[in-house]
């Protein structure tokens, strides 16, 4: 248990390699200390989920486009049938116009394929400030490992 009291491993183990992949046990409670404990040592954090994230690096970082849900008949005449692209904000706008660390927990981290999570990896190696933790799924007890591993 000291291990959650000061997340002092944790977080030079992120620090480390850049992205992490977390197993956590299903009743909850050890991320948030871990969330905490980064917190405190200076890091923002941004939570989201892994679902439709789509291009991680598009969607973390750069001005993006996104096309509207299919609703049934509509007008063919100006977006074509699949609708007109709407502009949205990077999700992390917001936090790298600030100094200091970021980490960017993503939830529900086993329904991204190899080649999205090889790109977290190679995303945090190109920005410094950077880092990723991926929950994996459930374990009997709080572990984590380089995310470069599981790629």
């Amino acid at each position: 248990m000291p291990l959650l009291l000061s997340g002092r491993g944790f977080r030079q183990e992120l620090e480390r390699a850049g992205a992490l992949a977390l197993y956590a046990p299903l009743e909850g409670g050890a991320e948030t200390r871990l969330l905490r404990r980064l917190r405190a040592a200076g890091y923002r954090a941004q939570i989201t989920s892994a679902r439709g994230l789509g291009d991680p690096e598009a969607t973390l970082l750069q001005l993006h486009g996104v096309r509207p849900p299919h609703l049934g008949h509509q007008s063919v005449g100006r977006g074509a049938a699949v609708g007109e692209v709407q502009r949205v904000m990077p999700l992390l706008g917001s936090l790298l116009e600030t100094a200091g660390p970021i980490v960017v927990w993503l939830l529900e981290g086993q329904v991204l394929s190899r080649a999205e999570l090889g790109s977290l990896v190679a995303l945090s190696a190109r920005r410094p400030g950077l880092r990723f933790v991926v929950e994996m799924g459930g374990a009997r007890a709080l572990r984590w490992q380089p995310l470069a591993e599981l790629v």
